[in-house]
């Protein structure tokens, strides 16, 4: 179904890709297009994806830095009637990314909020990790300081559902070797550069996982994935089809 030209006065959350620029949905295409303004993390890298879908749209950068001091000239925007199509790098907007109090100020002053679902690191990994997928924790950025990473890594281990993090590539080493450092043999799942040329995942004990990243070092985005403390039987238990 496309969105509607009419369709004006919204705020428009539009999720992008996370790496294959194909992945954007017609629906999502329509949605950038009808939009009176595009506000975006980085306007070069949203431009690329305009370019690609051959969309022209004015673009205005909406970061962690300047996102209160856009809020009033974006509502003011919307109340004269604008859609304003919101996006982040990739992935879904407000995720760990900008976007939370623009919509939260949308909310409280009677603004339709609109959300065209679409990729997500998060789930992406998720299900292809082959640890269980529900409930999960989705924990963001690890945290940059060892000892404060260290304490969120140990709160992983001892709880009872799947911990999801994003993790830069030149800390993954000293987060895994953390992890290996209190049990060596849990189950961790690194997903790397999804849905990317190089797409990756490195499933195993976090001493395995380990030394094949001290072997092979890692590049591009990595999702971080640690097995709850008890596991399912099914995981357990040798599998027997026929």
């Amino acid at each position: 179904m496309s969105v509607s030209i009419a369709a004006i006065g919204i705020l428009r959350l539009v999720a992008t890709p996370i790496g294959n620029l194909g992945d954007l949905s017609h629906r999502a295409v329509d949605g950038l297009r009808f939009a009176t303004l595009i506000a975006c993390e980085d306007t070069r890298r949203t431009a690329r994806l305009l370019q690609h879908h051959e969309l022209h749209v004015p673009m205005l950068s909406l970061t962690e830095h300047n996102e209160a001091r856009r809020i009033p000239e974006l509502l003011g925007k919307i109340s004269a009637g604008e859609t304003i199509a919101l996006v982040s790098d990739a992935g879904f907007p407000t995720i760990s990314d900008p976007g939370q109090r623009l919509v939260h100020a949308a909310i409280a002053a009677g603004v339709r909020i609109e959300v065209l679902p679409g990729p997500s690191a998060v789930l992406t990994a998720l299900a292809g990790s082959g640890l269980p997928t529900v409930p999960f924790y989705f924990g963001g950025f690890l945290p940059h300081k060892k000892g404060q990473r260290d304490k969120e890594l140990g709160l992983a281990m001892e709880r009872d559902c799947t911990s999801i993090y994003f993790e830069s590539p030149y800390r993954v080493v000293d987060t895994l070797g953390m992890i290996a450092a209190r049990l060596p043999a849990h189950p961790v799942v690194v997903a790397r550069e999804l849905t990317k040329m190089f797409e990756e995942f490195q499933r195993g004990p976090a001493q395995s996982v380990l030394e094949h990243y001290q072997n092979h070092a890692p590049k591009g985005e990595i999702t971080l994935l640690i097995a709850p403390h008890e596991l399912p039987n099914w995981m357990t238990r040798a599998p027997q089809y026929s």
